[in-house]
């Protein structure tokens, strides 16, 4: 899912800085506090490149309180307010901010628009409702290495019996155990599927979300992968889980976790990978960025621009060894391109220095230093069991031909001829059925996951646990 926009698509440097969006105003919302509902007013202003905004919470009679800090670099909005203790992220989608609301350690999912009371019913006809005809349990485990505690639901066909067992990876930045973004709920719809079918399915909250502790922020994918395999040990202990039976199921960044536990353990008995990658990091980025830059219609000069951009930022990263020389070059490479621009093509609401240190707190973070130089093939090339890799031919995220090929590739190099790829026109990186293939269109269809998909995992599972 997208580090900055939603599941898989990281971050796009400066590809937008010439198309200032409209963030100045009121922004309406409501949070779902366990079936209670609270409304929520923030009223954005800039004044001489300087955001600020007030948050209103009527119902409590609490009115323009300051926000302590706030930064749009869009489409990303970050705000926060010290005292007491509230975080808002979001991203400005089509004149909405969709994004999450943290306090108190909760992760509330957050939908902001500049009218009151026009929020529209969502309609997410796949998305199950209780009473559910399985058993359902909260979990907790431990990541391996690091003993941090982690919360998810397993679901089972039934209270007692022996099952095949499926774990859920989710994609890149902070994912609740449902992978809810954009208002549908992917691993939901699929953990419901699944267990009707015969199969347990954990998933979970990721590290510092939810209800798991942690700090998601100083985390690697390297480190995502120990808390996976944190989820196959207690799994592995369940007395209800065919142990020579577990699989993983990874989506976007999750597939590229799942070979990296499965090369580690050879317990894991197949892996699925939905919307996974098979080049190396900063690959995967040109060509995302390619792919999002046309579909957001920009012209072939600006993509080959960006590209250039990020060449040199992703070079300094790649080859400098110390944190402080790598953000101090950073650094002075991106003064450089922001004294170069135009009034225009720099970035509104946010002083010079502001910038800079934003970009370079996101391009030096532990995630991104890692995930630039990892090459999935290195992984893939080790894993022994039965791989399935399915893409959408409409996902601009991770680009389907080019990301199956290497795939196949590193299967077959590594002498594992139990590897199979599927691609599926008119899907998206959700694999959702979709026009243009978008993020920006992630929301407003009704579909989460397409059935034609769910039932060709089930079938092909199905051909490798009862063998």
């Amino acid at each position: 899912m997208i580090k900055k926009l939603c599941l898989f698509c990281l971050i796009i440097l400066c590809a937008n800085m010439s198309k200032a969006a409209t963030i100045e105003g009121l922004w309406y919302g409501t949070l779902d506090i366990d079936g209670n509902f609270l409304e929520i007013i923030f009223e954005i202003k800039a004044t001489n490149k300087v955001y600020s905004a007030t948050l209103s919470v009527p119902i409590q009679r609490a009115e323009g309180i300051p926000m302590t800090k706030v930064i749009f670099l869009e489409p990303h909005l970050s705000m926060s307010l010290d005292n007491p203790g509230i975080a808002v992220e979001g991203d400005l989608v089509n004149q909405e901010i969709i994004g999450t609301f943290k306090q108190g350690g909760r992760s509330l999912p957050m939908k902001l628009q500049k009218e009151k009371g026009t929020t529209p019913i969502i309609k997410r006809p796949q998305e199950p409702k209780a009473p559910f005809p399985y058993y359902r349990e909260e979990v907790s485990f431990l990541s391996k290495e690091e003993g941090i505690k982690l919360s998810g639901t397993l679901t089972m066909p039934n209270k007692e019996g022996k099952f095949p067992a499926i774990i859920l990876i989710s994609g890149s930045g902070p994912q609740n155990r449902d992978e809810e973004l954009m208002g549908h709920k992917p691993f939901l719809v699929l953990a419901d599927f699944l267990t009707r079918k015969g199969y347990a399915v954990l998933r979970f909250d990721d590290r510092g979300t939810g209800k798991s502790e942690g700090d998601f922020n100083k985390a690697s994918t390297k480190d995502f992968a120990k808390d996976v395999e944190g989820g196959l040990w207690y799994l592995e202990r369940r007395k209800e889980i065919l142990k020579e039976k577990i699989g993983l199921m990874g989506h976007s960044e999750g597939g590229i976790i799942a070979p990296m536990v499965a090369a580690k353990n050879e317990s894991v008995n197949f892996v699925v990978l939905l919307a996974g990658s098979g080049i190396r990091g900063d690959l995967l980025l040109y060509s995302q960025q390619a792919a999002l830059g046309k579909a957001q219609g920009m012209k072939e000069e600006e993509i080959k621009k960006t590209k250039k951009f990020n060449q040199e930022i992703f070079k300094i990263v790649l080859e400098t060894a110390d944190s402080i020389e790598m953000k101090r070059k950073i650094a002075n490479y991106l003064s450089a391109v922001y004294d170069s621009l135009s009034e225009e093509e720099r970035p509104q609401g946010i002083q010079k220095m502001d910038f800079i240190q934003i970009q370079v707190h996101q391009i030096t973070s532990p995630w991104m230093k890692y995930f630039l130089s990892y090459d999935p093939a290195v992984a893939l090339k080790k894993v022994r069991c039965p791989l399935f890799a399915v893409n959408g031919e409409k996902d601009l995220q991770v680009p389907a031909a080019e990301n199956l090929k290497a795939i196949q590739n590193a299967l077959i190099n590594g002498g594992n001829t139990k590897g199979s790829i599927k691609s599926y026109p008119g899907l998206n990186h959700l694999f959702q059925h979709s026009e243009t293939g978008s993020p920006e269109e992630y929301g407003k269809l009704e579909e989460t996951f397409a059935p034609v998909v769910m039932e060709d995992l089930k079938v092909w599972m199905d051909g490798v646990v009862k063998n």
